[in-house]
């Protein structure tokens, strides 16, 4: 009985996978803190402060999270550096 091939990390339905999940886990870190924001604003009767500084927050982490992941080294990269020094 044969094994199924396991797909390389560098197959471009990898590449696929982590650009599709940037995009959501962007959407989700801006929409919690608008999100946050909003009932924030609705506790402490101060409308758009809040839901303003809240969504800043939420696409500065995202922002943060997108720059870490795409320079993040690939275990391809390590292992080129390894052979070359």
């Amino acid at each position: 009985m044969t094994t199924p091939a396991t797909p390389k990390k560098s197959s471009p339905f990898h590449q696929y996978a982590i650009y599709s999940n940037l995009a959501f886990e962007m959407g989700a870190v801006i929409a919690l803190g608008v999100f946050g924001g909003i009932k924030l604003d609705k506790v402490l009767n101060t409308s758009p402060l809040f839901t303003i500084v809240c969504a800043l927050a939420g696409i500065a982490l995202s922002m943060y999270l997108i720059f870490r992941t795409l320079t993040k080294p690939t275990k391809k990269s390590k292992d080129e550096q390894k052979n070359t020094h």
